[in-house]
């Protein structure tokens, strides 16, 4: 039995030539990103699960934000830690795009940010960095969290996040980065392949800064009713195989503690029908993703 779920799992899927999502422009592929509610706990790890084995992280929609203002406090009330990434990391500057904006990707292959759509309530991006240290250059971690009207416009943002690479096989970030080579899957939690989500995307590639050397580049994007999560992290130089395999796992688990976090916030949800209004508005903090029988 595992303690939790890998992303990037190697069960058996369809492998499709697929899209991403960036979080801001200096951010591949990620849209937004949470935080969380201040009493939690210091520890990003744990054993205990949020939802029943062989369930996947959701939200239910009569459980999510029904307006823009409770999508933003929804959305910042989710708490990002730089460790949940792995030793090291620390914010970047700035840290927290627009909630009032999100990434799209224009006819000319450029991310931009622009101004919400009505079927998006709020989406918030959080960025990263690993610093260069010891002859490595730095790693960038971003996480996206995007509240949507409902199940149905959450499911056309991942359907339309697969079909971005075939209008634009290279996607250029921002004025000096670009990513290509761009790979992935798409798993759904029926489909019973190792996945955390009701719906979940994968994405690797490379990424390159300046015209110079190309590095990996991952992007995970999970759908947990009518919001969405996105994650991508851009390699640093100096690395080995096995140490590139690190940061995609890491950043694969940090993804998987705000599914957690948000699975437990529908959970805590319910549990305030049963009268304890002291603890109804509470955010439990991510103890550790989803068993599953190996």
């Amino acid at each position: 039995m595992a303690e939790w779920r890998p992303v990037l799992a190697s069960a058996a899927g369809v492998l499709l030539l697929a899209g991403c999502t960036s979080g801001s422009g200096d951010e591949p592929k990620a849209r937004s990103t949470p935080e969380k509610s201040p009493g939690a706990s210091a520890s990003p790890s744990g054993s205990a699960s949020a939802s029943p084995v062989n369930e996947p992280y959701s939200l239910a929609e009569n459980r999510a934000p029904r307006t823009r203002t409770e999508a933003v406090e929804f959305v910042r009330e989710l708490t990002v830690r730089p460790d949940y990434f792995g030793t090291g990391y620390r914010k970047r500057d700035p840290f927290e795009s627009d909630p009032a904006e999100w990434a799209v990707l224009g006819d000319d292959c450029l991310w931009r940010r622009e101004a919400l759509p009505d079927t998006v309530l709020a989406s918030l991006t959080r960025a990263f960095e690993l610093p260069a240290k010891d002859g490595k250059g730095p790693v960038y971690v971003s996480l996206t969290v995007t509240v949507h009207q409902n199940v149905l416009a959450a499911r056309r943002d991942m359907a339309g996040s697969l079909e971005e690479p075939l209008r634009c096989p290279e996607q250029r970030l921002n004025a000096t980065d670009r990513v290509r080579g761009l790979y992935s899957r798409v798993d759904a939690f029926a489909d019973e392949r190792s996945v955390i989500s009701e719906d979940d995307l994968t994405e690797t590639g490379d990424w390159v800064a300046d015209g110079g050397k190309a590095y990996p580049f991952d992007w995970s994007k999970f759908r947990l009713g009518p919001v969405t999560v996105a994650a991508t992290a851009r390699h640093g130089s100096g690395r080995s195989e096995a140490e590139d395999s690190t940061i995609t796992t890491d950043m694969a688990k940090g993804l998987s503690f705000i599914a957690a976090d948000i699975d437990q916030q529908g959970k805590a949800g319910d549990a305030g029908d049963t009268g304890d209004a002291g603890d109804a508005g509470a955010t439990a903090e991510p103890t550790g993703t989803k068993e599953a029988e190996q």
